[in-house]
């Protein structure tokens, strides 16, 4: 114990230095600006007068931001720090998330009486899942209530903040000298670290500057200024800007600094009240103009790629001849792997290789028959039948396209189309309930033979330990992936080059102005509106296409049916984008069975194809309303970058006894003609109750059949057959996400126990 005591005593003292150089790095001359980021939980919270008195510090420079409202910088040369504050419109929740991947600190600003409100709630359970910087809570306002109600609104905003920040300390902003109290306490408190930004350079505009290209005036080179943060910088990496993609840069300058500490760049100018503000948008392309130096420029030879996607050769796949070496290596292994078995006289050595030992089970060549004819009969129908068999079976189809008249009064139009919502949603609650009561079981067709409708599958001995090869039959779109050997191994010695090796580029804390090229002029006017402009370095790899899994679970302030291959939004680290997912069970087998919704109870995996990220990355999903909203479905992490994780769709074939006997007993319903009971007789049965068998012989010609059991059935029971195909993701990457509505609580959500099945 004293030994336990004594170690994490020098391990503290350790790390003492280093946490101290942190602190004092941030918010100083050599470090970046202390970055805090403003965000109203609440629609009454009374962001302007935190403004107000944060820029009313004694002996501070303010400098405001240009064509942001709510931004400035605060520059005290007395306490030898420097503050950029930044306001998050309320319900603007893409700039809530961008400016939270880079921020210092939050400020949450609360109501004084409800703290914050349903958007409040649901703008801090996205903050809380992509991972929460060091953050305070400020109650500006409150004096205007009366003595008696400003005890118990303190009271009541209490318990609320303990369920939601345990151990946060509520600051009262009303005055100067509380203004002051929290910018201490934002300086000196620990900060809290993020995985995904501390192991990649990250950037947030402080100016911006775009230079059109000579082909067009919609793509040109963006000069972005501002302070490096997390790594040092390097202009043969490439960029990610948040909500644009992936971009290259030319060369990284080095303008002068805007918001210095340096009592020179004050000197000379009056004061009034102690305090000063200047004005950043006379002079603030001018400065990036003056004195610029070029730290450095790309080099084309060291420079990474844009190419996120292999251009597969339809031609790789050709067979050659095989050359001496090979046929000396295979009759090589052939020697070796030669055995000793009885034979009948004239059997060549063909069929000597296929003749089974005494001891092996002599049911399993005629099995190996069977599905040597089903592969063959499914290569021979495949192209016939793709077009009528290669969707999922029980996916809805496309919603039929409606004429409607519109009708004067407006008002019974829309409350129409909401009904049409509602009856839509009932139907998916529908269907969600089925898979639960009857999971994966469909009836089989009457208009197409099964062994035609259910050609793709195949039966398993059993799905735990039954071999199934991750190279089998994979899809063209596997072509255009890139895979990594161990990608376990190449993410540690990646994340060991940036602990240990020294990169050239940019430092941190330097105000740097960077050419990124290629960009659309669309990113320039987005930041002219206001909304924040994040850029991010990638590690090598992180632009390529792979297969991405996520480990993610429902989010409890929703419960509506989400089915697989729906699309939804995501956010994952740094990037967000569309995609059409599929989930399945999260288990420590090789196989893992498909999940036709995402569940309510338990933790899913998502598949997607999507640009490769690093772990440890968090996620979240959302799903867009007909309106324009975006819901909060699921919150999770990265999982792994696995093309091989194998995800196997299971379909159940069901059927009736018709007759009982000691162990035999003829079933009815499953088939309906006596082809397809001869195909399906390899497979094995099993029942509800437990019970296994297999199918004897078929009797007649309507797909009545005589199966063998391992014990007597009862009346009550259910006959299933099990058949398994593996699947894959879509390619329905999309980087664009539209911009969301400001979010407002759902109240035609209906519960799960008002709907009735039929």
């Amino acid at each position: 114990r004293d030994r336990s005591w004594a170690g994490a005593r020098v391990h503290a003292l350790q790390l003492c230095p280093q946490v101290l150089a942190e602190k004092r790095s941030l918010g100083s001359r050599d470090g970046p600006p202390h970055l805090v980021v403003l965000v109203p939980l609440h629609s009454r919270a009374a962001a302007h007068d935190t403004l107000r008195l944060l820029q009313s510090q004694d002996s501070a420079v303010v400098h405001v931001d240009e064509g942001r409202a709510g931004g400035f910088a605060l520059l005290c040369p007395r306490l030898k720090q420097r503050w950029r504050f930044v306001t998050a419109q309320a319900g603007d929740l893409h700039a809530v998330l961008d400016l939270a991947k880079v921020a210092d600190s939050l400020l949450f600003i609360l109501d004084p009486a409800d703290g914050w409100d349903s958007a409040g709630e649901h703008c801090l359970s996205c903050l809380f899942t992509q991972g929460l910087p060091s953050y305070a809570l400020a109650v500006p306002g409150g004096t205007d209530l009366p003595p008696k109600k400003r005890i118990d609104a303190r009271k009541k905003l209490a318990k609320a903040i303990e369920k939601r920040f345990p151990e946060a300390k509520l600051f009262p902003l009303n005055t100067e000298q509380e203004s002051s109290l929290l910018l201490r306490h934002l300086a000196t408190q620990k900060q809290r670290h993020l995985a995904f930004r501390d192991r990649r350079a990250h950037l947030l505009a402080y100016a911006a500057e775009f230079v059109p290209g000579q082909e067009s005036d919609l793509v040109g080179t963006l000069k972005v200024s501002g302070f490096v943060r997390g790594q040092t910088l390097n202009v043969n990496s490439l960029v990610h800007i948040v909500g644009h993609g992936d971009f290259q840069m030319s060369q990284v300058d080095a303008p002068p600094d805007p918001l210095t500490l340096n009592p020179r760049a004050v000197k000379g100018q009056k004061r009034s009240q102690d305090m000063e503000v200047q004005d950043d948008s006379v002079n603030g392309t001018d400065e990036m103009e003056e004195d610029v130096k070029v730290l450095m420029k790309a080099d084309p030879n060291k420079q990474e790629s844009l190419q996120s996607e292999v251009v597969p050769d339809p031609m790789e796949g050709e067979q050659t001849w095989p050359t001496e070496e090979e046929l000396q290596e295979a009759e090589a292994s052939l020697k070796a792997n030669r055995r000793v078995v009885k034979v009948p006289k004239g059997t060549s050595k063909y069929q000597a290789a296929w003749i089974v030992d005494d001891g092996e089970e002599g049911n399993q060549e005629d099995d190996d028959d069977e599905d040597d004819d089903i592969d063959d009969d499914m290569m021979e129908e495949a192209v016939s039948q793709e077009g009528e068999s290669s969707e999922e079976e029980g996916e809805p189809a496309e919603e039929e396209c409606e004429t409607m008249t519109i009708s004067e009064c407006l008002r019974d139009d829309q409350y129409d189309e909401k009904v049409e919502e509602d009856e839509q949603m009932l139907e998916r609650y529908k269907q969600e309930r089925m898979d639960e009561m009857f999971p994966d079981e469909v009836d089989t067709p009457r208009d197409v033979p099964a062994r035609v409708r259910f050609q793709k599958y195949r039966g398993l001995k059993s799905f735990r330990t039954s071999p199934w090869d991750p190279k089998e039959n994979l899809p063209r779109d596997y072509a255009r992936i890139f895979q990594f050997q161990d990608f376990s191994r190449t993410r540690k010695h990646l994340f060991r080059q940036i602990e240990k090796e020294e990169t050239e580029g940019a430092s941190v804390g330097w105000y740097v102005t960077l050419h990124v090229c290629n960009v659309p002029v669309s990113v320039m006017e987005s930041f002219r509106e206001g909304k924040p402009l994040v850029l991010f370095s990638l590690l090598p790899h992180e632009q390529k296409m792979s297969v991405l899994n996520f480990l993610v679970r429902r989010h409890p302030s929703n419960s509506e049916p989400v089915r697989a291959k729906e699309e939804l939004i995501f956010h994952c680290g740094f990037r967000r984008f569309r995609a059409s997912p599929l989930f399945s069970q999260h288990t420590s087998a090789d196989k893992h069975k498909l999940e036709r919704f995402l569940r309510l109870d338990a933790a899913l995996v998502v598949t997607v194809y999507a640009p490769i990220t690093f772990p440890p990355a968090s996620v979240l999903l959302f799903k867009q309303r007909s309106n324009g909203m975006h819901d909060l479905i699921a919150t999770g992490s990265l999982l792994s970058v696995d093309p091989d994780r194998i995800v196997i769709k299971r379909l159940v074939l069901s059927g009736h006894p018709f007759k009982i006997f000691t162990k035999m007993a003829v079933v009815r319903y499953m088939f309906f003609n006596r082809e397809d009971v001869m195909w399906f007789k390899p497979v094995e049965l099993r029942t509800k109750w437990g019970r296994r068998g297999h199918i004897k012989e078929p009797l007649g010609t309507h797909g009545h059949m005589k199966c063998h059991f391992d014990g007597q059935l009862k009346s009550q029971d259910t006959v299933l057959l099990n058949l398994y195909k593996r699947v894959f993701p879509k390619w329905t990457y999309d980087p664009h996400v539209p911009e969301p509505v400001p979010w407002v609580r759902s109240e035609s959500v209906l519960p799960v126990q008002e709907v009735e099945m039929e």
